[in-house]
């Protein structure tokens, strides 16, 4: 059975998100720190996201700047 789960890899200040259990037969990369796992059909299976520290509060800061300034968040 196939169940989402995630790792931190504090040392390395990755987090790693799994959707499935199946094996990885290809990868995306995003952005230069996010990539994308893809299993033998193309879809998608987890997500990887170096430097995750700053990336979550990044993300964090971007959206609690957005509403103090009332600004529309892009979904």
């Amino acid at each position: 059975m196939n169940k989402a789960h995630m790792g931190y890899f504090e040392k390395d200040d990755v987090l790693h998100l799994a959707i499935s259990d199946e094996p990885e037969v290809s990868s995306v990369e995003l952005s230069p720190n996010i990539t994308v796992e893809l299993n033998n059909k193309g879809e998608l299976i987890g997500i990887e996201i170096l430097n995750a520290s700053a990336f979550v509060r990044d993300s964090i800061m971007e959206s609690v700047q957005a509403k103090i300034l009332k600004f529309p968040i892009a979904a």
